[in-house]
């Protein structure tokens, strides 16, 4: 390893990579490396150890380290997750759990788990938990640091294992830190930036928290983070032409004629809840996810075996569309949803791929079907998934997410601070600038 450069160097060299790169895409070459080296091994000591610290400073509760979400009992994890305010279905145990079981998201991938857990030191019951791992690299979490990984490695540093509490390649919004009150919650988070602290990583990142949790990991020191995502509000359309009528009249035409040219095409849908799911749906399913990721010349990061699992365990909130063309499927879109009395519920777009090519193929499978199934259903909001400005001539809405950053070297964190500062006001101007030309009528 080559000496790193002086303290003034490396504040260069971080501003201007943070300045000039920090918006890269996820590189797709390669598969997603296993953690190797002396420094994850020190790293797991150093865990060891500093866990055992953390328990004797936090006498109200009981600091542990879990490597595996299946050592807490699932009806225990779901029934403290539905006390949150935003539980989305990728926080339940079953998921999480299928992603660890079907050897998606394990070390041998670069996600090795480290989930934390305070217990009620009183009473033993689970305080709070959050889905933490030990990440050998920076695929599959849709909040770009390749940049900074990239400048650390320049500069003779090591930026990898990093801490990372986040849901696997799953861009969406939500409770990060599962707590039974805001006084555990607010403990999970001091925790986590100790143990981060206190270990030999890099960095933390908390990816796509809610509003409140960011506010809260932002007192506690981290750098916030934003970005943008888009989304669709039900504002109580009866039908999918009540919606249409509230868009500008081009905007109403484009969606028409786009949904007009798959009927031309002689394609029909089916909508399989994951109840009626059969093992034939989930294998035609597999083939077009995987297709859409060759297409793309990446690699994919579920399996059949994953799909299905939750097929099995939380079907409830699931929901294929597939495309059928004289009887024969040729595409499919997952999507995931959720009801919630208080907030109305919500679908989340996912996944999708097509085994044939049809002009307007993708809008129909994986938006205004399941927009159509958002209303039927009466769900109050469709996220559409990461990026997608595309999305909003077709009624999707900007919405700034969030995520939170801790970084060990001073120097660097400084450098990232001041960029993430500025990257807010040109996203905040840019939000702005996308509601001006939003494509519903005045």
């Amino acid at each position: 390893m080559r000496r790193a450069r002086g303290l003034d160097d490396l504040r260069d060299v971080a501003g201007e990579v943070a300045n000039g790169g920090i918006d890269l895409g996820e590189s797709d070459s390669g598969l997603h490396g296993q953690l190797g080296g002396d420094r994850s091994t020190r790293c797991a000591a150093r865990f060891a150890d500093t866990v055992t610290q953390l328990k004797q400073e936090r006498i109200d509760y009981r600091m542990g380290l879990l490597a595996s979400v299946q050592e807490v009992d699932a009806a225990q994890w779901n029934a403290l997750l539905a006390r949150q305010d935003q539980p989305t279905p990728f926080l339940r145990h079953e998921f999480l759990s299928a992603l660890a079981t079907t050897q998606c998201a394990t070390e041998r991938t670069g996600w090795a788990p480290r989930f934390v857990t305070l217990v009620d030191a009183r009473t033993d019951a689970l305080a709070a938990v959050a889905p933490v791992y030990l990440k050998s690299h920076s695929y599959g979490e849709y909040v770009f640091d390749w940049a900074w990984a990239d400048a650390y490695q320049r500069n003779g540093l090591e930026y990898y294992p990093k801490l990372l509490c986040a849901i696997p390649f799953t861009p969406v919004q939500g409770t990060r830190l599962i707590a039974v009150d805001d006084t555990a919650r607010r403990r999970l988070a001091a925790s986590l930036i100790a143990l981060a602290e206190q270990s030999d990583v890099s960095s933390l990142h908390v990816l796509f928290p809610t509003p409140a949790e960011s506010d809260t990991l932002a007192e506690l020191g981290m750098m916030r983070r934003e970005g943008i995502q888009f989304h669709w509000l039900n504002a109580g359309y009866r039908d999918f032409d009540d919606f249409l009528f509230t868009l500008e009249q081009k905007k109403r035409k484009n969606i028409r004629a786009e949904r007009r040219k798959v009927r031309e095409a002689g394609i029909t849908f089916r909508r399989v809840r994951g109840e009626d799911a059969t093992d034939d749906d989930w294998r035609f399913f597999t083939r077009c996810y995987r297709q859409t990721y060759r297409e793309h010349f990446s690699q994919p990061y579920l399996n059949l075996d994953f799909f299905r699992t939750i097929g099995t365990t939380m079907p409830e909130n699931l929901l294929l569309v597939v495309a059928e063309r004289r009887g024969k499927p040729i595409a499919s879109a997952l999507v995931v949803y959720e009801r919630n009395g208080q907030t109305g519920g919500a679908l989340y777009g996912r996944y999708w791929g097509a085994l044939e090519h049809v002009p307007c193929l993708h809008f129909e499978t994986a938006y205004y079907q399941p927009l159509e199934f958002c209303i039927e259903e009466k769900l109050a909001v469709f996220e559409g998934g990461a990026q997608g400005e595309h999305k909003m001539p077709r009624g999707f809405m900007p919405t700034v997410t969030r995520s939170a950053h801790w970084l060990a070297h001073p120097a660097f964190s400084d450098a990232v601070a001041h960029f993430l500062a500025n990257e807010a006001n040109m996203i905040h101007a840019h939000v702005d600038e996308l509601r001006e030309h939003n494509p519903f009528k005045c």
